[in-house]
């Protein structure tokens, strides 16, 4: 499921003086954490030119989450009455004082307006900068990083603004974001890196890599799953009649990539009907979709996620928002650059840590707003939850509400290694990342209370697609938990509310989560996520993974799309507030065994009801359609 950030940069030079320090700075933001791998090797030339984005301020953050509630609660009068993307800027612009404070900060700091930009939605101040420069402006020593496997990185450990400038800016970049992994095939190059191949990253194979040599059938769906066990399982009958209305969207991040051999390969024996058929490729910021290198490690992810959901959804076209070139790869701000130009680079939040930056030494160019965002878009990958800055993770958290406003189901993976994090990882007492930490490890954007969070499930052992299945826990464990940054979303107060009295009262674990009562629990819903038979590299292997789990869900919400859409209705959109509303309880299978374990523990259990472990459960689809179409 998960990819590691490679967040690389090939550095020369050596440290000159330190930045004047001004007496009238506040402290604004420290870095999540200390890297543990990265060695601090050398301070940044004071020459070397930074890309500076200033994230202002933006306007009625404290109405967000209830104008998404007016389009999206099942009892809004407004339901499905969805805002256009000029109505959601108009409402979230900062306004001209805190525009004309920051830049006149920088004025004043010696940046001449020549070389200041306002971004097309006012939404951030773009400046290059000397190092020396920003040093001085923010009172912060900016330093080369450096890996054992050669890759070099820049940051600040924190950095402060005039308290006067504080109230209007949420956060600045480059500075203390770092990417605290890099995968083994990043050579020192500057990368969002999310598609790398890395330990512990992406859809898990099964034990000795093993192979599916016989032919699957539903009286084995418990071994192998396949599109016909998913429809069994989760009573999905229809075809898609409304194709040219809907809209699918699947994020693969490069060097990720498909091979069209496998596709042919899984629907020659699952989906004859689409033999042929390829996703519609959109190519943001220099993306490719051959990718020279062919291996699990870099067409696993594709595959599996393009064979499913174009499987489930057919004939509805697929569209492929393939990310970031060869050189650099990509990052989250980048594929929400494609479908929401006013956050696009250079006019938006690229964080040239997190992501890719664009145009860049091998000639790609940004992707601005380069296609409207799909009725449902489906993201297999994710990021330990404490490695982004709360700024950082607002910030992005916010945009996924604007998708959400605008008629956008947003659908993330929770993560394949139970209440740890990435590869495993938990935290220490102070919320470090530590291979001998026992504190959970939350995923993020799963953590996110604007995006819909699916987690894993499996038909257990010796069962069928007509018994109750459970929390996965072959191979893989449903990520799921309480964030340590997100407040608690209103739409899932009751049920979790409910299961925390019911089973975490008193606390099994006390300190190793966040068991305020307050924050934002998940994941919302889960699909199976265990023994897929997929093709890659010109056979049939067995995936494991949330990974599978979400393109799976993302189906089903666009094949009730297509209904709605094929009797003059709108496309769902943000589904939080209607799948946690009681009237929608009988169409989700209620899930009550298993449990995620991670960080020494057994984990979260699976209950009745909502838990941190599976969600609300899994879909059941004749139930959900026919709720649905009741829906304005």
């Amino acid at each position: 499921m998960r990819r590691s950030f490679a967040l690389l940069v090939v550095l020369v030079g050596i440290a000159l003086a330190g930045p004047a320090r001004r007496s009238n700075h506040v402290l604004h933001e420290t870095r999540a954490l200390e890297p543990v791998e990265w060695v601090k090797s050398r301070r940044l030339e004071a020459d070397f030119i930074l890309p500076m984005r200033f994230g202002l301020a933006q306007s009625n953050l404290d109405k967000i989450e209830e104008m998404l509630a007016s389009v999206s609660h099942p009892r809004s009068l407004k339901y499905g009455q969805h805002f256009s993307s000029a109505e959601v800027i108009d409402t979230f612009a900062p306004n001209q004082h805190t525009i004309r404070a920051v830049t006149e900060w920088l004025v004043d700091s010696g940046i001449s307006r020549d070389r200041i930009r306002l971004a097309a939605n006012k939404g951030w101040i773009h400046v290059n900068a000397t190092a020396a420069e920003a040093e001085d402006l923010l009172n912060a020593e900016y330093h080369v990083y450096s890996h054992l496997s050669g890759a070099e990185q820049i940051g600040c450990h924190n950095y402060s603004v005039p308290a006067h400038i504080q109230q209007h800016v949420d956060l600045i970049k480059p500075t203390v974001h770092f990417n605290h992994r890099t995968g083994p095939n990043a050579h020192g190059r500057r990368s969002g890196g999310l598609g790398r191949p890395a330990f512990g990253g992406g859809p898990k194979m099964s034990t000795g890599n093993r192979v599916v040599t016989i032919n699957p059938t539903m009286a084995n769906c418990d071994e192998f799953i396949t599109l016909d066990c998913l429809r069994a399982l989760y009573k999905i009958n229809y075809t898609p009649v409304a194709t040219h209305k809907n809209s699918f969207g699947i994020v693969e991040f490069t060097p990720q990539a498909y091979l069209p051999g496998d596709l042919d390969l899984f629907f020659r024996n699952f989906s004859p009907s689409s033999v042929g058929v390829r996703p519609k490729a959109v190519l943001i910021d220099g993306a490719v979709i051959k990718n020279p290198s062919i291996s699990f490690d870099f067409n696993g992810e594709s595959d599996l996620d393009l064979q499913y959901a174009m499987g489930l959804v057919a004939p509805q076209r697929v569209t492929l928002l393939q990310t970031g070139d060869l050189s650099q790869g990509a990052g989250f701000d980048n594929w929400l650059d494609a479908v929401d130009g006013p956050f696009c680079t250079f006019a938006g939040g690229d964080d040239p840590h997190q992501d890719g930056i664009y145009p860049d030494a091998a000639g790609s160019q940004p992707s601005c707003g380069v296609i409207a965002p799909p009725y449902v878009v489906s993201i297999s990958y994710g990021q330990d939850e404490a490695t982004a800055t709360t700024f950082y993770a607002k910030r992005q958290c916010w945009e996924y509400a604007k998708l959400g406003m605008m008629g956008t189901t947003v659908v993330y993976s929770t993560g394949d290694d139970g209440v740890a994090g990435f590869g495993g990882v938990c935290l220490n007492a102070s919320h470090h990342e530590s291979f001998r930490g026992k504190v959970f490890n939350p995923e993020f954007p799963a953590s996110c209370p604007f995006v819909t969070a699916v987690g894993a499930t499996q038909i257990n052992p010796g069962s069928t697609v007509n018994d109750p299945e459970g929390a996965c826990e072959q191979v893989i464990f449903s990520g799921g938990g309480f964030s340590n940054i997100f407040p608690l979303g209103s739409y899932q107060v009751h049920a979790v509310n409910s299961y925390v009295h019911a089973h975490l009262t008193p606390s099994p674990y006390p300190g190793q989560y966040n068991d305020s009562g307050n924050v934002r629990a998940f994941p919302d819903v889960s699909a199976n996520g265990a023994n897929y038979v997929v093709g890659i590299d010109g056979e049939f292997e067995l995936l494991y993974g949330t990974s599978a789990s979400a393109p799976v869900f993302g189906s089903i919400i666009t094949l009730i799309n297509d209904a709605r859409l094929a009797i003059g209705k709108r496309p769902v959109g943000f589904i939080n507030h209607v799948i946690y509303d009681p009237i929608f309880a009988p169409a989700f299978n209620d899930i009550k065994s298993g449990g995620n374990a991670g960080c020494g523990t057994p984990g979260f259990t699976a209950a009745a009801g909502w838990d941190p472990v599976t969600g609300v459960g899994t879909p059941n689809f004749k139930r959900l359609l026919s709720i649905f179409k009741t829906l304005p």
